[in-house]
């Protein structure tokens, strides 16, 4: 009778999971604004999934920061999505301090967001590595594939300005 209570519990759970991830949109930056990555009435978005403790996060917030500059004035958003769980208790745990301190040493010029969980933009988004790019069209519906895995040796924003001037 036990293992069935918590075989119930935990479907219980992962349904509530299962919903939350397919509902958010909204995300929070480090100033605790509320952000909704898919209304962003008309412009094409971007979305750099990342995390403080990964080293190529570090190459990632270059190629953000240099595909802001590219699409500066035009219909183009540009995020920086930290995936770092905001649970002590986590493995991918990051404090907000750390968060701040990845920001300002990697000089991230975009709105940083943070997935408080770690997982939910991750999968609402199909996104299977970190780090990765995401783009959403002007509908805020996915627009491909994510970019994902980041070679310091390739310039990964060739493809991805190819895709931002297709959905333009």
């Amino acid at each position: 009778m036990k293992t069935l209570k918590h075989q119930i519990s935990f479907l219980v759970i992962a349904t509530a999971l299962a919903v939350s991830a397919a509902a958010q949109t909204s995300l929070t930056s480090l100033d605790g604004t509320k952000v909704d990555v898919e209304a962003q009435n008309g412009k094409v978005v971007v979305m750099a999934m990342g995390a403080a403790w990964l080293p190529l996060s570090a190459k990632q917030a270059e190629y953000t920061n240099a595909l802001a500059k590219k699409y500066a004035g035009k219909n183009v958003v540009v995020y920086f999505v930290m995936t770092d769980s905001a649970n002590s208790r986590s493995n991918n745990y990051t404090s907000p301090e750390e968060i701040k301190r990845f920001v300002a040493t990697n000089k991230i010029s975009v709105t940083v967001l943070r997935d408080p969980d770690g997982l939910v933009t991750l999968k609402k988004f199909d996104v299977d590595q970190v780090p990765s790019f995401v783009l959403l069209n002007k509908q805020g519906d996915i627009a491909g594939e994510p970019f994902g895995g980041i070679d310091p040796k390739y310039d990964i924003t060739i493809p991805i300005s190819k895709a931002i001037d297709k959905l333009l």
